[in-house]
């Protein structure tokens, strides 16, 4: 037997494209078009870079102190990690070990199913509703633990929080993760609901509303007990996931967190805007809460419309994929790129009407 017959076969998560065009308008992977605060340059401009030759304190400390009195918890109900990815990656490890089915959504971040195929455990994609809603009823079923995204991603769609609280309510036995990537650009967040819940785990990132993509912060928030054992299980994996610069800048970001609302509320300015446009240009749009949209033309091929933006530098993201192949999820700009990309659609449906 060769060593290839020994290798772990997995199909990996397809990240979006980083393209190298000029002067692109890069709307296909949801960063957000303002920097994070400026208090983070006299931060970068003081840094000891001597301490880059120790290793970093191994928990983030500081950072998760800020983090726990911003989100009114203590500091042992907040994990750091390498970024929202990791953090999720290492809460399959830790809660989802059961011999039943982990249940999310089959239209949901596409990462969870390659952790499922990664780590060998059994899932299920619960179809959404034909209007892309999740339907709670079908999370009571017996399984190894829950998690989707709210907002969800790619839709944007958002569940309130009482029905999320039955889903967490009505589990009581799993662990439900509630994946909060994009809850800065309009919803509410399910935090309050931990001190309810000791089942209950929301995973959220510093990548989107605090600028953070090139920083790579996650965080995960949830009781004493299940905290303790994702440290456990980082632990045994890797002590210094978080760097001394990123513990620094994303310290600054929390103390100046007003800068990161502010940020978000001109994103959903230019979110409700785009909608508006969209609709007035014949998209279907479904009511996102998060910093993109998630539209389709009825006269238009979704890949064919992708293409011909790419063609002019606008890149956005399509699947190839059953029910949403005919999507495209467009992230929240400028004022200025979102009003570049109305007018080459203007331009677009008017020249194939006319065709």
């Amino acid at each position: 037997m060769s060593w290839q017959n020994k290798l772990r076969q997995v199909e990996p998560y397809v990240a979006g494209e980083q393209p190298k065009i000029v002067n692109m308008i890069k709307l296909n992977t949801n960063e957000n078009p303002y920097g994070p605060t400026e208090k983070i340059k006299e931060v970068l401009q003081n840094l000891n870079e001597d301490k880059l030759k120790l290793y970093p304190n191994s928990d983030g400390e500081d950072l998760r102190h800020a983090l726990a009195k911003y989100h009114g918890l203590n500091d042992k109900q907040v994990f750091l990690g390498n970024g929202s990815d990791e953090v999720l990656a290492l809460s399959f490890l830790t809660f989802f070990n059961g011999k039943e089915p982990i249940l999310f959504p089959d239209i949901s971040y596409s990462f969870y199913p390659v952790y499922c195929d990664l780590y060998q455990m059994a899932f299920e994609q619960v179809p959404l509703r034909e209007d892309f809603t999740i339907d709670i009823k079908d999370y009571q079923k017996p399984n190894s633990g829950i998690i989707f995204p709210n907002p969800n991603a790619p839709t944007g769609l958002l569940l309130g929080l009482t029905a999320i609280e039955e889903v967490v309510k009505n589990n009581p036995n799993s662990i439900v993760i509630i994946d909060e990537a994009y809850i800065d650009f309009g919803g509410e967040t399910c935090v309050p609901l931990i001190k309810k819940y000791d089942n209950l785990v929301v995973i959220q990132t510093f990548s989107k509303s605090r600028s953070f993509a090139g920083a790579r912060l996650g965080v995960a928030l949830g009781s004493e007990e299940a905290i303790s054992h994702l440290y456990d299980v980082k632990n045994s994996f890797n002590s210094y996931p978080i760097d001394y610069i990123t513990q620094q800048v994303a310290l600054a970001s929390v103390l100046d967190s007003q800068d990161m609302k502010k940020k978000c509320q001109m994103i959903i300015s230019t979110r409700e805007r785009t909608k508006t446009k969209l609709k007035e240009l014949g998209f279907i749009v479904p009511d996102s809460y998060a910093n993109f949209v998630f539209v389709k033309h009825p006269q238009i091929d979704g890949e064919e419309l992708f293409l011909a933006l790419r063609k002019v530098g606008i890149i956005v993201r399509h699947w190839n994929k059953p029910r949403i192949d005919q999507y495209l999820r467009i992230t929240i700009g400028t004022d200025e790129q979102m009003d570049r990309l109305f007018a080459f659609l203007e331009n677009y449906i008017h020249e194939k009407s006319n065709g």
